[in-house]
């Protein structure tokens, strides 16, 4: 069922008192400057375009489009609002308030993804006929599923700093969420646009790949030693347990470590017993 309705369908003045919010309502956002001037127009003009809601009881409404026009008409004093209602299921509704969003491109993309990601949820649809469902391609809606796996104050800071989703699909690269955090601040520092960011995060993480490849034979060389070192403690256990009187010295400075083993020579009772002589 398409939401649009013909010259003929009939619209009803509704108290706002009885017209209760989307329960999937896709955006979070609101602009309280927009807002107020979208208020002063309805003040002076009424509202142009309807509401479109639906009965869920003998008195009671839900929204279903057009969650501005019904804040806006509350802000100026409006006590009933110009309403069509539609017949549908719960399923259709969430639809629909999605559509009616998308369709008015005043979405942020997190507020997209999430409103998409809760209709494939709802749904029961896979991202391909997610896809169809809403005209995009499969990858677009992969990609809006992964950026929400952003904290909150990622979010935040994404959108005041005017981001793109490309910025934030750039982003996604680096796992580490402080690592992330890092780069994201310089980011907005340097205000660097797509190019450089994608750029950027390119170097940085072929910085941190390096990095990690050093530390970890850094660590392979420290094994080593250690191992070679208990090898020496071993070996000196051994002698001394055989009445050798056997000792090692370790030295070290900036480009080598050092050991000397001193082993006094065998010595047989014969050549004793002459020297004695």
């Amino acid at each position: 069922m398409p939401l649009f309705f013909s010259k003929y369908r009939r619209i009803v003045d509704i108290p706002l008192v009885q017209i209760r919010p989307c329960k999937t309502q896709t955006r979070k956002n609101y602009s309280i400057e927009k807002l107020h001037e979208l208020a002063f127009s309805i003040k002076n003009n009424g509202v142009i375009h309807p509401i479109t809601v639906r009965k869920v009881s003998s008195s009671e409404y839900e929204l279903i489009a057009g969650e501005r026009r019904l804040r806006a008409s509350a802000m100026c004093g409006r006590k009933r609002v110009p309403c069509i209602i539609i017949s549908c299921t719960d399923d259709e509704a969430e639809r629909y308030s999605l559509e009616e969003n998308l369709q008015r491109s005043d979405l942020d993309f997190f507020e997209e993804a999430q409103g998409i990601t809760d209709f494939m949820n709802s749904s029961h649809m896979t991202s391909g006929e997610t896809a169809l469902q809403f005209g995009k391609k499969q990858a677009a809606i992969i990609d809006m599923m992964d950026i929400l796996s952003f904290g909150d104050e990622e979010k935040a800071l994404i959108l005041d700093s005017h981001l793109t989703l490309r910025h934030a699909k750039a982003l996604l690269r680096i796992i580490d969420k402080t690592e992330r955090r890092i780069v994201l601040s310089e980011i907005i520092e340097q205000s660097m646009n797509v190019s450089q960011t994608e750029k950027y995060i390119d170097s940085y993480l072929c910085k941190t790949a390096l990095e990690k490849l050093r530390h970890q034979r850094y660590k392979s060389v420290i094994g080593d030693i250690r191992f070679f070192e208990n090898t020496i403690r071993k070996a000196l256990a051994a002698l001394r347990t055989s009445g050798i009187d056997a000792e090692a010295k370790r030295s070290e400075n900036d480009d080598y470590l050092e050991y000397t083993v001193r082993i006094p020579k065998f010595r047989t009772q014969e050549q004793n017993l002459n020297e004695c002589a």
